[in-house]
């Protein structure tokens, strides 16, 4: 059985292609730009060029994106965009149009011509076909797994930063594992407008998964052989944007933070992984200096401290004597390990396969 897993960030995609019949370290492993780099790259492209853009998709993630599209604006150069492809920029489509968007129907924009058009996207499914066929390896997964960041689409008045939290706080608060934060294409609540675009984009020919980055990462670094002889720890992932950390027994969560990687400096995060480990870490305090919340549902242990994320040396020198988790090899595919390990959580009658897989038999 094939298990392909995207995990997709605000610098790299990484993608991995596990047989189950094989070892996991010689499974197919791309790091790859992350589809918002590389629509930052043609918006930058098209405005050296001095060209009317027209944006057309689904919605995706905004970072590098958005930056560039703001340039292209202020540029004095027009910008089109479908309602879909426009939520990549933000939920509140006022806002869009505010910096000078224009939206238009899918029909409008097939009319327009001397612009570029770009598509937007977080998985190309057509696209990793002709990828991987360049190595003459068929893409036929059995089941497919995708992590993505959704702050979701917050109701008018009200912070994304915030909804995005207090849901996660409501998910943990009903039932406190890592599993609880692992979906099927048809549990995706509605509100996560980037999850539901990942669903739509590949459609119902596989079964599929979907994850928050962070958790992804999180569960994939316990994957790690030295990190997985610990049922308490303490795991946090240092990505590109965000951090996420949580108390974890097993799979029960005890607490967790997320907080924005660029906010941090070394002594903050001790202080913070500190405080959340004693329970002494309130949502205010983060929230309060930038980053998204924090939830503790119970204090105290002293947990085996793991560490992943392309900004991981950030922790590097620590008091904290953190260990690097590198799930199987490699630390950049944690997310998409922890996305397999979401594969086998989900679905009963592939575990004992996947299991066997990631050696958990």
């Amino acid at each position: 059985m094939r298990l392909l897993c995207i995990d997709v960030g605000s610098g790299t995609q990484d993608i991995l292609l596990l047989d189950t019949t094989r070892t996991a370290e010689n499974a197919i492993q791309f790091v790859m730009p992350s589809p918002t780099v590389l629509v930052a790259r043609r918006i930058r492209q098209a405005t050296a060029r001095k060209k009317v853009i027209f944006l057309a998709g689904e919605t995706m993630g905004g970072g590098a994106c958005t930056i560039a599209l703001r340039e292209h604006l202020a540029a004095g150069l027009s910008v089109y965009a479908t309602e879909r492809a426009a939520r990549t920029f933000s939920n509140d489509l006022g806002k869009v149009t505010s910096w000078g968007v224009k939206l238009v129907s899918d029909g409008e924009a097939a009319s327009i011509r001397n612009g570029v058009k770009i598509t937007t996207g977080d998985v190309d499914f057509a696209l990793l076909e002709r990828a991987f066929s360049a190595w003459d390896v068929k893409l036929d997964p059995g089941v497919i797994g995708v992590a993505v960041l959704d702050h979701g689409a917050a109701p008018p008045g009200e912070s994304e930063r915030r909804f995005r939290f207090r849901y996660l706080e409501d998910r943990l608060k009903k039932q406190a594992t890592l599993e609880s934060l692992v979906y099927r294409a048809s549990e995706v609540p509605e509100h996560f407008t980037r999850m539901q675009a990942v669903a739509r984009s590949l459609g119902e020919r596989t079964p599929l998964v979907l994850m928050d980055t962070g958790a992804a990462a999180v569960l994939g670094a316990s994957l790690d052989g030295e990190g997985a002889c610990h049922p308490e720890r303490l795991a946090v992932n240092l990505g590109n944007s965000h951090t996420l950390a949580f108390h974890l027994e097993g799979l029960k969560v005890l607490g967790m933070f997320e907080h924005h990687t660029s906010m941090l400096s070394l002594q903050r995060l001790e202080t913070l992984l500190a405080r959340l480990v004693s329970g002494e870490l309130t949502n205010d305090e983060v929230w309060n200096e930038g980053g998204h919340g924090a939830l503790v549902l119970s204090g105290g242990g002293s947990p085996f401290l793991l560490a992943t994320g392309p900004r991981r040396a950030l922790i590097r020198p620590s008091r904290l004597k953190p260990c690097f988790a590198a799930p199987f090899g490699n630390m950049m595919l944690a997310g998409c390990f922890g996305l397999v390990r979401a594969m086998a959580l989900h679905f009963s009658e592939w575990r004992m396969e996947i299991d066997k897989a990631l050696r958990l038999d």
